[in-house]
């Protein structure tokens, strides 16, 4: 784990430093959350847009321009949407942890095992 301690501006700004930047690949913003005493910054996951691949689908299926065409692309792309967040909360372990240090330690140990 690398740690950094860095400044904050009377206006509550601080400065990424440019290695975590960089290694993290941030954009425009990212995910800000409290954990106990601790703030984490996180990368903004980029959603999974299928729209393409739907459209091209329904259009191979012989849809044609128009509201019925509309309301199968909503349909599905809802239908994707409601899939991946279940998939997610399937997979995820629900552990809560008593301090960051020990979220970290864990992360860590998951990540030395892959």
């Amino acid at each position: 784990m690398t740690r950094k301690k860095i400044g904050v501006s009377a206006k509550r700004q601080m400065t990424i430093p440019k290695q975590f930047y960089d290694e993290l690949q941030l954009e425009n913003e990212v995910l800000c959350e409290m954990v106990d005493d601790s703030l984490i910054i996180s990368a903004v996951k980029k959603e999974l847009d299928f729209s393409e691949d739907i459209l091209e689908d329904l259009i191979r299926e012989g849809y044609e321009a128009g509201d019925e065409l509309i309301q199968e692309f909503t349909y599905r792309k809802n239908k994707l949407s409601d899939a991946a967040q279940r998939i997610l909360d399937e997979e995820r372990d629900y552990i809560t942890y008593d301090s960051v240090d020990k979220l970290f330690d864990d992360i860590m140990d998951e990540d030395d095992h892959d």
